[in-house]
């Protein structure tokens, strides 16, 4: 089920803006559409690229707190959204029934919220400070995430061990298979290997599609592990 079919860019950003001047945003000027076919799919590439920035005007334009949370938080602790949100155009079928927008740099903020204005059984039972980073991450998809769904996650590895990435695996494909759409922005191999995922890769090019085995992410780990010590050689040496 995918409640988001693709973004259009409905405004050009205004001469001097920082958007005018990002590759990925000049991209979306020139085609008509970027569409989303699949249950998952990943926004992938280099630092800088525009992933979070895209990944973060979905989510407002769906109606989410730009910090992150349900479409019924209201919390926030300081205005950076970029204006994309109000550029692009959101291309839906029908609305979903559940969603959060979940973002690694601001989920201890997230985390207080809940705190204070939820019932923490609905998230596990116990505050989320009260647990690891990575614990009370999972905990939040386990017992929030319900199904039926629209969740979207800026980085989702920065608070997992490649262990709890294949859980957060599993709890993707357990909500997928409940009628749920995930749009995830990573630069883990390991989540980006999701089976029949589709990955969009952003690059002073712009936004083109990936097949996984030829992302930067996969080739450079691959090579990482297959020989470290070369690599290690390389980089210390540069021999």
């Amino acid at each position: 089920m995918n409640y988001v079919r693709g973004i259009k860019l409905r405004e050009k950003p205004a001469k001097g803006s920082y958007l005018s001047s990002m590759p990925s945003v000049r991209w979306l000027g020139r085609t008509e559409s970027l569409d989303f076919h699949m249950p998952v799919t990943f926004f992938v590439g280099e630092n800088g690229t525009g992933k979070s920035t895209f990944l973060e005007a979905i989510a407002v334009s769906m109606g989410f707190n730009p910090e992150g949370g349900s479409r019924d938080f209201s919390f926030s602790t300081r205005e950076t959204h970029s204006e994309l949100c109000d550029l692009i155009t959101t291309i839906k079928t029908i609305s979903p029934e559940d969603g959060f927008f979940l973002r690694a740099e601001s989920f201890y903020n997230t985390a207080s919220y809940l705190d204070e204005n939820s019932d923490l059984m609905r998230y596990g039972g116990a505050s989320l400070h009260e647990q690891s980073h990575g614990e009370s991450f999972l905990a939040l998809v386990k017992n929030r995430f319900e199904g039926n769904g629209l969740y979207i996650l800026d980085e989702p590895e920065a608070a997992l061990s490649p262990q709890r990435q294949l859980n957060l695996m599993m709890e993707i494909d357990r909500l997928v298979k409940e009628n749920s759409q995930f749009i995830i922005a990573t630069h883990s191999p390991i989540l980006m290997a999701f089976p029949n995922a589709e990955l969009y890769q952003f690059s002073d090019l712009g936004i083109e599609k990936v097949a996984y085995q030829d992302t930067e992410h996969y080739l450079i780990t691959k090579q990482f592990l297959n020989a470290p010590e070369r690599m290690l050689h390389y980089l210390f040496d540069g021999k």
